[in-house]
């Protein structure tokens, strides 16, 4: 095997989900193959990674400054759904259950790997709980102990006092598991079936 090769099957690897394996039958297909599609791959890789970044209101994916859900008329803006990931919120998506705003996080606090609240998306939440047109927050996160955390800190240091109703979504989803990768029945159960949250 040639240096590059290895190269390729490496960083194919270091992708989410993919063992070695699979990297290298992916890495094979394109060498062998030949085809447009590495062409097509590798153009759409560069333009994805320049024109595609974070919403600033949500921290959702979008090619400008708000995503197509964030500037919607038609969901309600009076509930948010608090996420872990862009990938949750996909998820939440598909199942149609939702039709309020949503707000990533882009992590969980865990002070063992050193992930502070400086290092997550929650100044733009503080301000849109600030802006006196929030009614309801539903933590979508993961009910692991850095999901529990997160809650807690958003409840009692984000949110407050203030007169916001606070949920969580837990019904139906396995005990360390998240949002990603329940089903659409399961996230629409969870969504229904969440609870006001008195104290975390």
């Amino acid at each position: 095997m040639t240096p590059r090769y290895d190269q390729l099957v490496q960083l194919l690897k270091g992708l989410p989900g993919l063992g070695y394996r699979s990297a290298e039958r992916i890495a094979l297909h394109l060498l062998v193959e030949k085809t447009d599609l590495v062409r097509e791959l590798v153009d759409s890789l560069a333009c994805a990674s320049e024109e595609i970044g974070p919403c600033g209101s949500c921290g959702n994916l979008t090619e400008s400054d708000e995503c197509e859900i964030c500037a919607s008329t038609e969901r309600d803006d009076s509930i948010i759904c608090v996420l872990e990931s862009v990938t949750d919120l996909f998820a939440m998506e598909r199942s149609g259950a939702y039709r309020g705003k949503y707000h990533v996080l882009h992590g969980k606090l865990s002070p063992i790997r050193g992930v502070g609240p400086e290092k997550l998306n929650i100044e733009t939440l503080r301000d849109k709980v600030e802006g006196n047109k929030v009614s309801e927050v539903i933590l979508a996160l993961g009910n692991d102990m850095e999901g529990e955390a997160t809650c807690h800190y958003l409840k009692e240091v984000v949110i407050g006092d203030r007169p916001i109703r606070v949920s969580r979504i837990g019904f139906g989803l396995p005990s360390g598991g998240n949002v990603t990768f329940a089903d659409e029945v399961t996230l629409r159960s969870a969504l229904d079936g969440r609870t006001e949250i008195e104290g975390v």
